[in-house]
């Protein structure tokens, strides 16, 4: 499996130690880039020098959400193409439809179980560790 740089946009602290957690926890070498909002994202994807795998992007967020996020990055002509996955606990068809009208690359709700969590996050970076990814 290759090890891959990925973007976490995650504005709840415990939710991006407990992706650290994760990660450690299934010993990968995944490099995590944070971002506390969509606005620090934008500002580390517009430098363009070293652009995330993938990214794993939460909806409710202060600034500028993880929907409004998705519209903006798919505008952009290199951004557009980094597989974007929403890591969410939102449950709601509007927001699932909406995201995928974007052009979101998977909608994964975060389970309330850690150990249904570590689950999870491992079989997703398992999935895009095998995937043939656009070297932008």
């Amino acid at each position: 499996m290759k090890t891959l740089k990925i973007l976490l946009i995650e504005d709840d602290m415990i939710e991006v130690m407990k992706m650290n957690r994760t990660i450690s926890s299934l010993k990968l070498n995944h490099k995590i880039i944070e971002a506390n909002n969509g606005e620090e994202a934008l500002n580390i994807l517009r430098k363009k020098d070293e652009l995330p795998d993938v990214i794993l992007l939460d909806l409710n967020m202060p600034k500028i959400n993880g929907i409004e996020f998705l519209k903006i990055l798919k505008e952009d002509d290199v951004l557009k193409y980094i597989p974007t996955i929403i890591l969410t606990t939102s449950s709601n068809q509007k927001d699932l439809l909406e995201c995928y009208e974007i052009g979101v690359a998977g909608y994964v709700l975060k389970p309330l179980k850690y150990e249904d969590y570590v689950s999870k996050i491992e079989k997703l970076l398992a999935y895009w560790s095998i995937n043939e990814l656009k070297k932008i």
